[in-house]
């Protein structure tokens, strides 16, 4: 046959499959009526409450996120991270513009930035001390230990399970629930704490995190790979006008880990944040994002 090649006939191969399918022919398909299965956003798996006030102190027991109300014996709690502008760490861009504020009430507040940029670059970082904070978090490795401040005692840790796609929408551009093409800039900073612990048994977390300079029109940014058992935490980050820089950060690149295994498209993780009632600070941009692997591995 001309034009014949073996992609060729896998291609044809394919086109029957779905023909069939469509017609109700093919039992046990994946295609049906023309749709792939839906790929898994975010779920809530498990929710319990976190008590401030009872339990200040967050500990990571041999890889997993306790809140204590004192230390184990021995055990001296980490000073959390200071936010220091001259720390600049991650792939710079130019910030051209403020494109728009809109205020979203009761939720908070979304900025919209406008980037030089055709694609905007994320570095992707195995995190270390150093490099959490110059973003303003502190991590936190199995042993170790710190004080959790927030202006609300009561808060929730919630393992959640993240879709590998998570980040393929966007909340900002009226494209509904629709799976995208692109994964947007969407960043934020709020006057609650996080801690995000990696737990998952397979993959580690990756955190999206930016360092924003206003007055110099500049914006850091990178995606922190944390190891298996270790977690950051984020002390609250209400907006202060004048600020030299402004932390940033998102949690829907998740599951960036798993990209590229067919096998596995979620991980698990668990979330320390304030469940309802938050103000939040977001700051996006249009442009498509390149998201890669970190160089080596992990440094103790």
């Amino acid at each position: 046959m001309a034009g014949y090649t073996p992609d060729g006939a896998r291609l044809m191969a394919w086109a029957g499959r779905v023909w069939k399918c469509r017609a109700g022919v093919a039992r046990g398909c994946a295609v049906v009526d023309g749709r792939l299965d839906p790929p898994l956003f975010e779920v809530d798996r498990f929710s319990q409450p976190v008590s401030l006030e009872r339990t200040p102190f967050l500990y990571n027991d041999g890889g997993r996120p306790a809140f204590l109300p004192a230390l184990p014996q021995g055990v001296v709690a980490l000073e959390p991270a200071a936010t220091d502008p001259e720390l600049a760490v991650g792939r710079e861009h130019v910030v051209s513009e403020v494109i728009g504020v809109k205020p979203t009430p009761p939720y908070g507040v979304e900025t919209q930035l406008g980037f030089v940029a055709g694609e905007v670059a994320y570095e992707p970082l195995w995190v270390t001390p150093g490099i959490a904070a110059a973003f303003g978090i502190t991590l936190v490795k199995p042993g170790q230990a710190v004080r959790v401040e927030s202006p609300v005692p009561d808060l929730s840790q919630v393992e959640y399970e993240y879709g590998v796609f998570a980040g393929h929408w966007s909340p900002y551009q009226d494209t509904g629930n629709r799976l995208l093409s692109v994964v947007c800039t969407d960043l934020e900073h709020h006057d609650f704490p996080h801690v995000f612990a990696s737990t998952d048994p397979r993959f580690p977390l990756v955190i999206s995190v930016g360092r924003y300079w206003p007055r110099l029109c500049r914006i850091r940014l990178a995606d922190l790979w944390v190891p298996q058992g270790w977690a950051l935490y984020i002390p609250p980050k209400p907006a202060v006008p004048g600020q030299a820089c402004i932390d940033l950060h998102n949690n829907r690149n998740s599951a960036r880990a798993c990209w590229g295994d067919i096998a596995h498209d979620s991980i698990t993780t668990h979330t320390l944040l304030q469940a309802t009632g938050g103000f939040f600070n977001w700051y996006w941009n249009a442009h498509d994002t390149a998201h890669g692997r970190p160089a080596g591995g992990p440094r103790p």
